[in-house]
C-alpha cells in the first residue's frame, strides 16, 4: 500500500490570495527591470536550481546563445554536485561561468540565495519541487525555466498552472522544457496534420521504451532520507514515477496534434516485474496507459524502464486519410510528404527562445501546454496505480499529492516509504491502491 499524504487546493488559492497585493505594487519596477535587457547586449545573469545533467545541459545551452549569458549562482542539496557541475561547465564556459564559492548554495533554501542572484532561473530538479521553485521564481520576478514535469500530482499541476497564469500577469516568460515544440521538422509535421494531410485523428500509438534512467547506489554513511534525494528519479514521492517523467513528452506532443484537446478519461496498466533492489525505489518497470477523447479518438501509450529489451521512442499518428510517423517527419497515405528541410536541437531552440524573449522585451509563456499535459501524465499514473478507470475532472480536481507538501521536505523529515527485509520498497497495488 502506499503511504501517501494529501493537501487541499485551498492552501494554493490562501497563497496566491494573500500575496496578490504584494505582486501587483511589484509590477512597475519590474518593467523597468526587463527593460534593462530589450534590444541591448547587457549581461544576462542565469542561476541553476539542481545541478544535476538536465539542468547542466539547460545553463550550457543558455550560455551558447551568447557571450552575454553569465551563470552567476548554483544550488543544491548535494554540495558534490555542486562543485563538480561548476567544475565541469567552467571548463567548457571559462569566460561565462562567473560562480564563485559563495554562490555555490546548498541545502533546502538553496532555491532562495540562487533566486536572489540571478535575472533567468534554471530549475532542473526532483521533480516534486518545480511548482514550488518556480513559483517563487517569478514572484520575485525573474524569467523561468523549468523542467518537466511540472507537478507530479494533482495539487503540483494545479499550482503550477497558477504559476503560469502569474508569469503572464506580470509580463515573465516562463519556458518549459517540454521541447518537442521547438522541434523544426515537427513543427512542419503537425502543421500538415492540421491541415488535414491524414484527415482526422483515429488513434495514436505513443511509445518511451527504454531501459532504467540513471541508477544512484547508496553512498556510504547516507541516512535513509538521503539516499532518496539522491536517488530520487526512483522514487514516486519525488518523481511521480514514469509516465508524468519520460511519456509526458510523448503526451505532449499528442496534445498539440489534438489541438490541446484534454482526454475525457483513462484507463491502466502497470507494475515491476524485472527490476528489483533498493536501486529501484518504489516505482514501477513499465506502464499502458489508453486515453479517449470526446470524439473516440484513442492515445495507446506506452512507457518502460527495462533492461535488455526492446527500445523505441517514436509516435505514429492515424488518421482517417493516412499515416504520420512524427519521428521520421513522415506522412504516408492519401498524402505523401517527408520533412527535407534542416534539423535543429529543440533543447538549444527553446533556450535561444528564452533568451531572446528578455532581451526583446517580448516575454513567452508556456502555460498554454505544460501544466495539462503534465497532468495527462498524472492522469495515467494513477489509472495505473489504482487500477481504476479515472475521469480527467476527478484527477484534475482531486486534493492528493505525493508525500509531504514540498515546503515541508529536509533531511529531517521521516522517509514517506522504507525498504523491507529484502531491499525493495512497497509498491502500489492496482485494485487495492486508493489515491483519490
Amino acid at each position: 500500500m502506499t503511504n501517501d499524504h494529501t493537501w487541499s487546493e485551498r492552501t494554493t488559492r490562501r497563497r496566491f490570495l494573500k500575496n496578490g497585493a504584494a505582486a501587483g505594487a511589484a509590477l512597475g519596477a519590474l518593467s523597468l527591470a526587463r527593460s534593462v535587457h530589450a534590444g541591448g547586449e547587457e549581461t544576462i545573469k542565469i542561476g541553476m536550481i539542481g545541478c544535476g545533467g538536465r539542468c547542466s545541459g539547460a545553463a550550457a545551452q543558455s550560455m551558447n546563445v551568447g557571450p552575454f549569458v553569465k551563470l552567476v549562482a548554483m544550488g543544491d542539496v548535494f554540495q558534490t554536485r555542486v562543485q563538480a557541475r561548476r567544475k565541469a561547465l567552467k571548463g567548457q564556459f571559462p569566460d561565462q561561468v562567473v560562480v564563485d564559492d559563495d554562490h555555490c548554495f546548498v541545502g533546502f533554501d538553496a532555491y532562495q540565495k540562487v533566486i536572489e542572484c540571478a535575472d533567468v532561473v534554471l530549475i532542473a530538479c526532483a521533480s516534486k519541487f518545480h511548482p514550488m521553485y518556480s513559483e517563487a521564481a517569478v514572484r520575485a520576478g525573474k524569467h523561468v525555466f523549468v523542467e518537466k514535469p511540472h507537478g507530479i500530482d494533482p495539487v503540483g499541476v494545479r499550482r503550477m498552472q497558477a504559476v503560469c497564469d502569474l508569469a503572464k500577469e506580470k509580463g515573465l516568460s516562463i519556458v518549459s522544457g517540454l521541447q518537442s515544440r521547438f522541434h523544426a521538422g515537427w513543427q512542419e509535421t503537425v502543421k500538415r496534420i492540421h491541415g488535414g494531410a491524414i484527415g482526422d485523428v483515429v488513434a495514436v500509438q505513443s511509445m518511451f521504451l527504454r531501459g532504467p534512467y540513471r541508477l544512484e547506489s547508496r553512498q556510504p554513511g547516507q541516512r535513509e532520507i538521503e539516499y532518496q534525494f539522491w536517488n530520487w528519479y526512483h522514487f514516486r514521492w519525488l518523481s511521480g514515477d514514469d509516465v508524468p517523467q519520460s511519456l509526458v513528452h510523448n503526451v505532449d506532443r499528442v496534445s498539440w496534434i489534438m489541438k490541446e484537446e484534454l482526454p475525457t478519461w483513462a484507463f491502466g496498466l502497470g507494475g515491476r516485474s524485472s527490476s528489483f533492489g533498493e536501486v529501484y525505489g518504489d516505482m514501477f518497470d513499465h506502464h499502458t496507459v489508453v486515453y479517449e477523447y470526446k470524439g473516440g479518438a484513442r492515445l495507446y501509450a506506452l512507457c518502460r524502464t527495462q533492461k535488455n529489451c526492446y527500445n523505441n521512442s517514436s509516435d505514429i499518428i492515424m488518421g482517417t486519410k493516412g499515416t504520420c510517423y512524427l519521428r521520421r517527419c513522415r506522412i504516408e497515405g492519401e498524402t505523401n510528404w517527408q520533412f527535407e528541410g534542416p534539423h535543429n536541437n529543440p533543447y538549444q531552440a527553446e533556450q535561444e527562445a528564452l533568451i531572446n524573449s528578455i532581451r526583446q522585451g517580448k516575454p513567452i509563456n508556456s502555460g498554454y501546454h505544460m501544466a495539462t499535459s503534465t497532468m495527462i501524465g498524472v492522469l495515467g499514473q494513477i489509472a495505473c496505480y489504482t487500477g481504476k478507470a479515472t475521469r480527467w475532472e476527478e484527477a484534475y480536481n482531486a486534493d492528493f499529492q505525493f508525500g509531504p507538501p514540498p515546503e515541508e521536505a529536509s533531511f529531517d523529515m521521516e522517509p514517506p516509504t522504507r525498504p523491507d527485509d529484502t531491499g525493495n520498497y512497497p509498491l502500489p497495488m492496482p485494485g487495492v491502491t486508493k489515491l483519490l
